[in-house]
C-alpha cells in the first residue's frame, strides 16, 4: 500500500511539473539562443564526474545525482556511505556497521567505480558484491558527492559498469588578506552509539591556503528497532587525519598537495558471530592512506586551454582476525595494497561549440598477502598462503578522448577509451592448487554517445548509449579462502565483463522546480560469477571458483522531484526501481535492490532549520539461488520497510547546534542483503564552534 501511495504522489508531482514546463515553453518560445545560453550559465548546480569538465546540470546528457555540501553540513552524517542513503538512484547495503556499499543501477563492489578528487579508490583486490571500503573516507572531509549513473567507463576506465561515485574533499580558500580559522565539532548519540569529535584549522592568503583536520570517533554497538535491541558486537573505533595545501605558483598555475589517513580498529562482522558460529571476527585494522600532488595549469592555446596532472600514492591495509567456536586455532589474515597513480588530462577549447578532454592514465597495484594460523594452547604460529598470491601486481594503462559539441539547442557528448592491463599472479605456494607464475593482459576499447536537446529555458530531454567493461582483477583470479559464506579457489582464465547501457531522460530546473525522470536498459555479458565446484567442501563451506558464465540484463526507472513551496519551505522526493534477470540461469540477478526512495520536507530561515525525512524500501522476494544461500537474507526475501527521521539545526553567532532523531517509530528493518539491522529510535546532538 505504501508503495502504491508513493508512486501516485510522484506521478502527480511529475504531472504538475510537466504542466508547468508546458507553460514555460509557451512563454519563452521566442527567447532565442542567447537568452537560453545565459539562463543555462546562471544555473548554480555544476557537476564534473559525468563529463570530466565543469558542466551545469542542465547540460549533462546523463543521469546524475549530487549530494551538496549544504546538505552534508545540515545532516551531519555518521559515515560517508550513510550520507548517500536516500540519494536518487543509490541504494546502500551494510554487511556490518563499519561498512556501507553503494548500489548504482543494481550493481556494487568492483562493478561500481569509486573516485576521490579524480583518483581511483578501486584497486586490484576490490571484491565482487558489497564491500566496506567506501567507509574509509572520513565524512568530515567531504564537500560534495556526485553519482553518474550508467556511464563512466570511457570517462574513467574499468569498473564503472553501474556508474561512478565521486567524492570531492573540502578545499582551502584563497583570500586577499591573511586569515587563520579554527573550528571544533563534537557529537554524541543515545545508547552510547556514537561519541565523535573533529578539529579543523584553515589558513588563507592570496597565494597559499592550507586546510587540516583530525577526527576521533567511537561507535558503540548498534541498537536496532522494536524487538531487535542491541546488536553486539558491532561497535568500533576510528581515527582520521587530513591536510590539503594549495599554492599559486604563478598567475595561471595552482599546485595542490594532500594527504589523508584513516584507521578503523576492532570492526566486527556481526553476522559472522551471530549466524556462522564464530567466537569473533574483526577487521583490525581497516586502514587507508592517500597522498597526492595535483598541478592545474591554464594554457595559452586553444588546444591546451587547461592542463591537469595528478600523481598519487595510496596504501590500504586490511587485517582480519577471527576464530570459530570450538576451534583450537585462531587466524590472522593480512592484505596490503600499494597503488601508484598518474592521471594527465588536457582540456581543449577547439572552437566556440567544440571542447574536448584528452588524457592518459596509469595505475600500478602491488599486493602483499599473508595468513597466520596460531594454536591457542601454546601460541605457536604457522604461516600459510594468504587470500591472494603474495607480490601479485596489476598495471592499468589507458588513453581516452572525450568530445563535447554544441549546436544550437543540441549538445552532444562522445568519446573513446582504450584500456590495457598486465596482471601478474605468482601463485607458487606448494599446494594442490599451485599453478606457477601467471601473467594475463586483458584489454578493452569502449565508446559512448549522448544527445541532449534543450526544450526551453530550464528543461531538456536526453538519450545516451554507453558501453562499459570491468577487467578481471587479482581478487577475481587469485582468491583462496573464506569469502562471505563460501570458500573460493583461484581462476586464471577470465576475460573482461562488458555492459551496453541505453537510457532516455527528462530534466527540468528553475527557481521553483527541479525534477527528472529516466528510463534505462543495461545488457551485461561475460559476467564473472562464482560457480560451485561439485562435491567439494572446506571447513563446512561449499567450494566456489569464478567463470565468465553469465548474460544478464537490468532495466529500471529513476524519478526525482524538488519543489520550493516558499522561500523557506520545500519538498523533495525520489524513487528508483530496478529489475534484473540472469539470462544464462533463467533466474533473477543477485542482490538487485528493491523499489526504494525518499521524501524530505525542509524548512529553513536565517538561523535555524527543520527537516522531516521518510525513507522506504519495498520487499525483495525475487531471489537468485545465491541470494537464497546468503545467510544475510531471510528466507523468502527481505521485508519492505519505512522509517521516519527528524533533523534540526540552530546557529548562534559562532556556535551551531544540530539535532537528529532516527527511526522515530522504532521499527525493525534491514536494507536488502545487509548483515545487520538498521538503527532503532535514537537521538544525537552535534555542537560546532568556530573560532
Amino acid at each position: 500500500m505504501i508503495k502504491k501511495i508513493v508512486i501516485i504522489i510522484i506521478a502527480n508531482i511529475l504531472a504538475g511539473s510537466l504542466l508547468f514546463a508546458q507553460a514555460e515553453i509557451k512563454a519563452s518560445a521566442n527567447a532565442g539562443n542567447a537568452a537560453w545560453t545565459d539562463s543555462v550559465n546562471n544555473l548554480k548546480e555544476v557537476t564534473v564526474t559525468a563529463t570530466r569538465k565543469n558542466t551545469s546540470l542542465l547540460s549533462v546528457p546523463y543521469s546524475v545525482s549530487v549530494l551538496s555540501s549544504k546538505e552534508i553540513g545540515a545532516f551531519q552524517y555518521r559515515t560517508t556511505p550513510e550520507a548517500l542513503a536516500g540519494t536518487a538512484g543509490v541504494f546502500i547495503q551494510k554487511t556490518n556497521h563499519g561498512g556501507g556499499s553503494p548500489f548504482v543501477r543494481g550493481l556494487t563492489g568492483n562493478q561500481t567505480l569509486l573516485l576521490m578528487d579524480g583518483i581511483r579508490l578501486n584497486n586490484a583486490t576490490y571484491r565482487y558484491g558489497p564491500n566496506q571500503y567506501f567507509n574509509t573516507i572520513d565524512a568530515g572531509t567531504v564537500s560534495k558527492i556526485e553519482v553518474a549513473k550508467g556511464t563512466g567507463s570511457v570517462q574513467y576506465g574499468s569498473d564503472a559498469l553501474g556508474g561512478v561515485v565521486q567524492v570531492f574533499t573540502k578545499d582551502p580558500s584563497f583570500t586577499s588578506g591573511k586569515i587563520l580559522r579554527t573550528s571544533i565539532r563534537g557529537k554524541a548519540a543515545t545508547a552510547d552509539m556514537e561519541y565523535s569529535g573533529r578539529g579543523v584549522v584553515e589558513y588563507q592568503s592570496d597565494k597559499l591556503a592550507i586546510l587540516g583536520g583530525y577526527s576521533n570517533k567511537s561507535f558503540g554497538d548498534l541498537k536496532g528497532g522494536d524487538t531487535t535491541g542491541r546488536q553486539s558486537p558491532s561497535g568500533y573505533k576510528e581515527q582520521a587525519l587530513d591536510i590539503k595545501l594549495k599554492y599559486k605558483i604563478a598567475g595561471n598555475a595552482i599546485i595542490t598537495l594532500a594527504h589523508q589517513w584513516l584507521r578503523q580498529k576492532d570492526v566486527p562482522l556481526y553476522h559472522r558471530v551471530k549466524l556462522e558460529n564464530f567466537a569473533y571476527y574483526f577487521f583490525d585494522p581497516q586502514q587507508r592512506q592517500l597522498s597526492y600532488a595535483k598541478l592545474e595549469l591554464t594554457g595559452k592555446s586553444k588546444w591546451f586551454d587547461k592542463i591537469s596532472y595528478i600523481a598519487s600514492l595510496q596504501k590500504s591495509l586490511e587485517r582480519r582476525d577471527y576464530q570459530r567456536n570450538g576451534n583450537a586455532n585462531k587466524f590472522i589474515e593480512e592484505d596490503k595494497v600499494r597503488s601508484w597513480g598518474n592521471v594527465a588530462d588536457i582540456f581543449s577549447a577547439i572552437s566556440k561549440n567544440w571542447t574536448a578532454n584528452t588524457g592518459v592514465e596509469y595505475y600500478h597495484d602491488r599486493v602483499n598477502s599473508s595468513k597466520q594460523q596460531i594454536t591457542i594452547a601454546n601460541n605457536q604460529s604457522v604461516g600459510q598462503r594468504g587470500l591472494y598470491p603474495n607480490n601479485a601486481s596489476s598495471a592499468n594503462f589507458s588513453l581516452y578522448s572525450l568530445h563535447h559539441f554544441t549546436a544550437g539547442k543540441f549538445e552532444i557528448e562522445s568519446g573513446l577509451r582504450y584500456n590495457r592491463f598486465s596482471i601478474r599472479i605468482p601463485d607458487t605456494v606448494s599446494t594442490a592448487l599451485k599453478l606457477g607464475d601467471i601473467t594475463v593482459r586483458p584489454a578493452s576499447l569502449v565508446a559512448n554517445l549522448a544527445l541532449l536537446y534543450h526544450i526551453g529555458l530550464h528543461q531538456h530531454v536526453y538519450s545516451s548509449f554507453s558501453n562499459g567493461y570491468r577487467a578481471p582483477n587479482i581478487d577475481d583470479m587469485g582468491s583462496l579462502g573464506l569469502v562471505d559464506f563460501r570458500y573460493e579457489v583461484p581462476a586464471y582464465d577470465l576475460k573482461p565483463e562488458k555492459t551496453y547501457n541505453t537510457e532516455i531522460g527528462y530534466r527540468i530546473s528553475n527557481r521553483k522546480i527541479q525534477s527528472s525522470v529516466a528510463f534505462f536498459y543495461m545488457h551485461l555479458t561475460d559476467l564473472i560469477t562464482r560457480v560451485q565446484v561439485p562435491g567439494r567442501q572446506v571447513g563446512g563451506y561449499n567450494v566456489y571458483t569464478k567463470e565468465n558464465s553469465q548474460r544478464s540484463f537490468i532495466r529500471g526507472t529513476e524519478l526525482s522531484f524538488n519543489y520550493r513551496i516558499t522561500n523557506f519551505f520545500s519538498i523533495s522526493t525520489n524513487a528508483s526501481y530496478q529489475y534484473g534477470q540472469n539470462l544464462s540461469a533463467n533466474e533473477p540477478m543477485r542482490r538487485i535492490p528493491p523499489f526504494n526512495g525518499r521524501v524530505l520536507l525542509d524548512y529553513k530561515v536565517k538561523k535555524w532549520g527543520v527537516s522531516a525525512e521518510h525513507l522506504f524500501a519495498g520487499k525483495q522476494n525475487r531471489l537468485a539461488k545465491g541470494d537464497q544461500d546468503d545467510n544475510r537474507i531471510t528466507k523468502g526475501g527481505t521485508p519492505g520497510w519505512y522509517i521516519m527521521n527528524g533533523y534540526g539545526n540552530y546557529a548562534l553567532d559562532k556556535l551551531v547546534f544540530y539535532i537528529a532523531i532516527q527511526n522515530i517509530f522504532n521499527l525493525d528493518y534491514r536494507t536488502h542483503g545487509s548483515g545487520i539491522n538498521g538503527a532503532g529510535r535514537s537521538a544525537s546532538l552535534t555542537v560546532s564552534i568556530s573560532l
